[in-house]
C-alpha cells in the first residue's frame, strides 16, 4: 500500500505522496467516477478528452494518473492496470514520457499551447497513447484556450486530454463543450477516518478515534488535507496521537470548550463568556481559528434546532447532539440563525484586520445581548394570524371599499378588552404617520383593525373616540398633527349619545337623526356641504401624485351622509382608473379624515356626456396643428402630467383608423 518511506538519497517522502491511491480500489470517496471510467474501457467507449472537476486534495490528479495506466497498460486497456509494470511506475513518478503533466497555473499562455499542438502530431513512444494532463487548467489564458480548441475537438487518435481545475466556471463554454465532465464529490468524513486509521497502523502508531474524527473534520472533506495534518500532528507526538495533540498543534478549541462558550453567552454572562476566550487563547488557540470554529458549532446547532440528526452535524462531535438540542430549545431557531450571520460577518472582518481577539470578543458580547428572536417571531406570526382572522371578518362585512357604508348592527361586547386596548394604544402612542406599506406590513396592524371595525368607542371616553376610531378606519395611524388639529378635535363635540349606537328600542326619529352625522357605529359622516367647502383643501394636503389625479374630476359632492362622490369627465378614463388603486383611494380617505375629521367611502362616476367624447375623434381632419396642439393642451391631465413631471408636448400623432 505505501512505499518505502524514504527514497535511495534518504530524501524523506511525504505521507500524502506515500499513500497516494494507485488504482481504482484504492480511490475513496470517488465511486462514482471510478466505475464510469472502468466501464468506459471496458466496453471501449474511451473519449478523447476528460475534464475531473473539485475542490482540492479530493483525487482529481490520482485518478488522472490512474486512468493513465489503465489506457497505457502493456497488454493494452484495462480496468485494473498492474501497478507493478514499467509504464505504470513510471507514470506514478512522473517520468512517463508518453503521460505529459502540464501545471496551468505556470504554463498558462499561448506560446505554451503552441508548443503542445506542435508535439501533438508526433505518436507516443512506447504506449498506445500519448496523454496530456493539465492540472488547474482554467489558469488558461483566453488565447491559450483558442488555441487549444481546434486540437481538442479533432486530436490525432493517439492522443488524450485530462483536464483538472477547482474551478469550472472560468473554463471557456466551448471547451467544457469538448469534453466529458466528472465532479468529484468531498470526501465523506467516515471514509477520511477509515483511511487516516490505516495509515497510522502502517507508520506503526497508535492514535484515539476523537483525535481521527477532529483530522477529518478540519479536513473539510479534503483527503489530501486531512494526510497533511496527520502527518504533522505525528511529528508532534511521541507514537500516541491525541486529540489534545491535535487541538495544541491546530490551535483549535475542543467541542466542550465551545459548548461551555455557548453555555455561557446563552446565559447572558458577557464576563464568562470573555473569560472562556480568554482562557482559550492562554492556552494556545487562535483568535480567529476560534470564530472559525464557533461559526461551524453554530451551524450544527442550526442543523439540531430544525430536527436533523446526529449524522448531519459537520463540525461538533455527535455524542454531543442532546446537548446542542437542549441549547437549540433555549435559544430558539431565529436567535441561532441571528449568531450565525454575526460570526458570519466577524469572520469577514478578522480577515482584514490585526484585532481579531477584540472583533471575537465583541461578537460575544453582542450575542450576550441579542434580544429573544424566537419570541418576537413567535409573537408576530400570531399576531399575523388574528390579523388575518380579523382581516376576512372585516371583508365580509364590508366587501366593497368604494359601496355605501354597511348598516350591520352593532355589537359592543364582541371584541375582548384586550382588543379594545390595542386599539387604543396604537392611536395614542403614535409618533409619526404611517405609511400604507407600513401599515400592511406591520403583522399587529390588522389586529387593531378589525378591533376598531368589530368593537364600539369606549362610553368613559366620548370625546377622544371620534379622533382615534376616524384615523384607523381610513388606514394610518393618525400624526401629531391630526391629534393638534381643530378640524379633527370637532367630532369631539358630538354628543355621547350620538357616538354611541342607540338601541334598539329607541324611537325612530331619533335613530334617522343620529344616521344623518354618525355611521352605526359612532363615526361621524361627512355631508355635502364639508364635501364641496373643504374639497380645496384637502387637494392641498394631499399626496402630490394623487391630488394631481384627483383634481381631473370635474365635481365632487355627497349624494348621502359618509359617500364622497368625485365625478370625472368621460374623457378622464386614466385619471378615474388610478383614482381607483389602493393606494389612491387610501391617500385620499386620509387626507379627507385629517382635513374634515369625518368619515367617508368613496364613490366614483363619469359623465355620460363625457363618455360619447371619442366621437370627437370624427372631427374633420382638416383642422389645422396649431388647433390640435391647443385642444391637447388645455386638457387637464396633460397640464397635470407637464405640471408635476416638467413636461413638454413635441409631436401630436392623428390617430389611425
Amino acid at each position: 500500500m505505501s512505499d518505502d518511506h524514504s527514497a535511495d538519497d534518504g530524501s524523506y517522502v511525504v505521507v500524502a505522496r506515500r499513500y497516494r491511491p494507485r488504482d481504482f480500489t484504492q480511490l475513496v470517496g470517488q465511486d462514482h467516477v471510478a466505475r464510469a471510467l472502468q466501464g468506459a474501457i471496458e466496453t471501449s467507449r474511451v473519449g478523447h478528452a476528460y475534464l475531473f472537476t473539485g475542490a482540492r486534495g479530493v483525487g482529481k490528479t490520482s485518478t488522472a494518473r490512474i486512468f493513465a495506466k489503465a489506457l497505457n497498460h502493456p497488454d493494452g486497456p484495462t480496468a485494473n492496470p498492474d501497478n507493478e509494470s514499467d509504464v505504470a511506475q513510471a507514470i506514478d513518478s512522473g517520468e512517463d514520457v508518453d503521460v505529459i503533466e502540464i501545471d496551468g497555473a505556470s504554463n498558462r499562455g499561448i506560446d505554451e499551447i503552441r508548443s503542445l499542438r506542435a508535439n501533438v502530431g508526433v505518436r507516443p513512444s512506447r504506449s498506445r497513447y500519448k496523454i496530456y494532463i493539465i492540472d488547474e487548467v482554467h489558469m488558461l489564458t483566453g488565447a491559450a484556450f483558442n488555441a487549444l480548441l481546434k486540437t481538442l475537438e479533432e486530436p490525432p487518435e493517439h492522443v488524450k486530454f485530462i483536464f483538472c481545475t477547482t474551478d469550472p466556471e472560468k473554463i471557456p463554454i466551448t471547451v467544457l463543450s469538448r469534453c466529458q465532465r466528472f465532479d468529484f464529490a468531498p470526501v465523506e468524513s467516515d471514509k477520511i477516518v477509515q483511511r487516516l486509521r490505516e495509515i497510522v497502523e502502517a507508520e506503526n502508531n497508535t492514535v484515539e478515534e476523537e483525535a481521527l474524527e477532529l483530522l477529518a473534520r478540519r479536513a473539510a472533506g479534503s483527503m489530501r488535507d486531512s494526510q497533511s495534518l496527520l502527518e504533522q500532528v505525528l511529528s508532534f507526538s511521541d507514537g500516541h496521537l491525541t486529540a489534545d495533540h491535535v487541538h495544541t498543534m491546530l490551535g483549535t478549541a475542543d467541542d466542550q470548550r465551545l459548548h461551555r462558550l455557548a453555555e455561557a453567552m446563552a446565559a447572558r454572562d458577557a464576563a464568562a463568556a470573555l473569560s472562556q476566550i480568554d482562557e482559550a487563547i492562554a492556552e494556545g488557540v487562535d483568535a480567529g481559528r476560534l470564530a472559525e470554529q464557533m461559526l461551524g458549532y453554530f451551524r450544527d446547532l442550526m442543523a439540531v434546532a430544525v430536527g436533523c440528526e446526529a449524522s448531519l452535524m459537520r463540525y461538533a462531535a455527535a455524542s454531543m447532539h442532546g446537548a446542542l438540542g437542549e441549547l437549540a430549545g433555549r435559544w430558539g431557531l431565529q436567535t441561532v440563525l441571528a449568531i450565525v450571520g454575526l460570526v458570519d460577518e466577524t469572520l469577514v472582518r478578522i480577515r482584514h484586520s490585526v484585532h481579531a481577539r477584540v472583533l471575537l470578543e465583541a461578537t460575544v458580547i453582542q450575542v450576550c445581548h441579542l434580544p429573544d428572536l424566537q419570541a418576537i417571531s413567535d409573537l408576530a406570526a400570531a399576531s399575523g394570524a388574528s390579523g388575518a382572522k380579523g382581516g376576512s371578518e372585516k371583508k365580509k362585512r364590508a366587501p366593497v371599499a368604494s359601496s355605501a357604508p354597511a348598516t350591520a348592527p352593532a355589537t359592543p361586547q364582541s371584541s375582548s378588552a384586550s382588543e379594545r386596548d390595542a386599539v387604543n394604544v396604537r392611536v395614542d402612542s403614535a409618533a409619526e404617520p404611517i405609511s400604507a406599506h407600513q401599515a400592511t406590513s406591520n403583522p399587529a396592524q390588522p389586529v387593531a383593525s378589525a378591533a376598531a371595525a368589530s368593537s364600539p368607542p369606549p362610553a368613559a371616553s366620548p370625546s377622544s373616540a371620534p379622533v382615534g376610531q376616524a384615523s384607523s378606519l381610513t388606514g394610518s395611524s393618525r400624526s401629531p398633527a391630526v391629534a393638534q388639529s381643530p378640524a379633527v378635535a370637532q367630532p369631539a363635540a358630538v354628543p355621547q349619545s350620538a357616538a354611541v349606537p342607540q338601541p334598539a328600542a329607541a324611537a325612530e326619529s331619533a335613530g334617522e337623526q343620529a344616521a344623518s352625522t354618525t355611521s352605526t357605529d359612532g363615526y361621524p359622516l361627512i355631508s355635502s356641504e364639508e364635501a364641496k367647502s373643504g374639497w380645496s383643501q384637502v387637494l392641498q394636503e394631499m399626496d402630490p401624485m394623487t391630488a394631481t389625479l384627483a383634481k381631473a374630476a370635474e365635481r365632487v359632492d355627497s349624494p348621502e351622509p359618509g359617500v364622497l362622490r368625485l365625478v370625472f369627465p368621460g374623457s378622464s378614463g386614466l385619471a378615474l382608473s388610478r383614482c381607483q388603486m389602493p393606494e389612491h383611494k387610501e391617500e385620499i380617505l386620509r387626507t379627507v379624515a385629517r382635513v374634515t375629521g369625518r368619515r367617508a367611502t368613496l364613490q366614483f362616476e363619469a359623465t355620460a356626456v363625457k363618455k360619447a367624447e371619442p366621437v370627437a375623434a370624427a372631427k374633420p381632419k382638416n383642422r389645422n396643428r396649431m388647433q390640435r396642439m391647443r385642444e391637447i393642451q388645455a386638457n387637464p391631465l396633460v397640464q397635470s402630467c407637464v405640471e408635476l413631471l416638467g413636461a413638454e408636448i413635441v409631436r401630436v400623432d392623428t390617430p389611425r383608423g
